[in-house]
């Protein structure tokens, strides 16, 4: 099994690598004429408002996505992400208007014009969320479905693959983190965990969106935890934020703005860990394909292929600790704010 999952990772590395050559020797040329390696790297990790896979030859292939612009003057408009671009070089550009909106060189919406607008474009990562979307859904809805026809037997197919992570969520991280009352939030935490864990999956695979390395998607996470949090608080809760027991009343001064600036700073501390650290690996293994292109020598080749093989290793643990932390995070600070507090009545 080890030999196998080697195996596999070499040739998802140099799968990587075949076709990462075409896309930087097409597209990293720096405005003098050299290779632009950040470039290359930026253009992998950012957003877009088209999907590219990779390059054969002079021929792009990718996935055109829908280009959603609402405005109070021309109300809702939908146009294909190509109908922006030259049809030679795929490059987007404001020479390139189309109906008076353009995509610049940033792959930022514009209009000609300058009035104002609202973008509601299915962008890379909006698309790639979808999938995950899907993926999630399918897994849960076979492993439900088993249950449903068979009842309480052996798990077989997607249960089989489901029921452990489930119940370790369940027990591992729900009821040792929030307690008695865990039930009520297991099915978030179990939201939680296979969107973080399947988004960084698939993300590692070639030609994917960079989806939870996106601070958007981050953030957004990261809020509704805040929301499940502070919702769900109890009086004790609440009060250990503006009047905490046992703290004299001058110190509260002090002590009650340092607890509602941790309201906010637990959430931030989510978002910026899974940001970081997604994005951080996927810097790392373009880098070193890039640098195959850059000094073109077969030792460097060799030395890149087995680092990319190295970290694509790490990743896919990276990509289970990092779900696994922002669940168990979460967790932790909805246990925070739902559990009872005994007091000493003499404070």
């Amino acid at each position: 099994m080890t030999r196998k999952f080697l195996s596999l990772s070499i040739l998802l590395s140099a799968f990587l690598l075949s076709l990462s050559s075409v896309s930087f020797a097409a597209g990293a040329d720096s405005e003098d004429g050299g290779e632009d390696p950040t470039g290359f790297i930026m253009h992998h990790i950012k957003d877009s408002h088209e999907w590219h896979f990779f390059n054969v030859g002079h021929t792009h292939v990718t996935l055109s996505l829908p280009v959603i612009v609402y405005s109070g003057d021309r109300g809702l408009e939908i146009f294909n992400s190509s109908d922006f671009q030259n049809h030679d070089t795929h490059a987007f550009g404001e020479e390139y208007a189309h109906e008076g909106y353009f995509i610049d060189s940033h792959d930022h919406m514009g209009r000609v014009d300058g009035a104002s607008f609202t973008d509601l474009s299915i962008t890379k990562n909006v698309a790639m969320m979808f999938l995950v979307i899907a993926v999630v859904l399918i897994l849960s809805l076979s492993a439900a479905g088993h249950y449903k026809k068979h009842g309480a037997v052996a798990p077989k197919g997607a249960a089989a693959f489901v029921e452990p992570i489930v119940i370790f969520v369940r027990d591992e991280i729900a009821l040792t983190a929030i307690g008695p009352k865990y039930k009520k939030f297991v099915p978030y935490l179990l939201t939680l965990f296979f969107f973080i864990w399947i988004g960084n999956l698939i993300g590692l695979l070639p030609g994917a969106a960079n989806l939870t390395g996106n601070i958007a998607v981050t953030a957004t996470l990261a809020v509704l935890t805040f929301i499940i949090v502070n919702v769900n608080g109890n009086k004790d809760y609440w009060k250990h934020v503006f009047m905490t027991p046992g703290v004299p009343i001058p110190l509260l001064l002090v002590i009650v703005p340092v607890e509602i600036i941790g309201l906010f700073t637990k959430p931030f501390a989510l978002m910026v860990r899974l940001f970081v650290a997604i994005t951080a690996g996927h810097i790392v293994i373009l880098a070193f394909i890039a640098l195959v292109f850059i000094f073109e020598s077969y030792t460097i080749g060799v030395i890149s292929t087995l680092m990319v093989t190295f970290i694509n290793l790490i990743e896919l643990l990276v990509a289970t600790i990092q779900a696994y932390v922002f669940t168990l995070f979460t967790a932790m600070y909805i246990g925070s704010a739902v559990a009872e507090h005994a007091h000493d009545e003499a404070h």
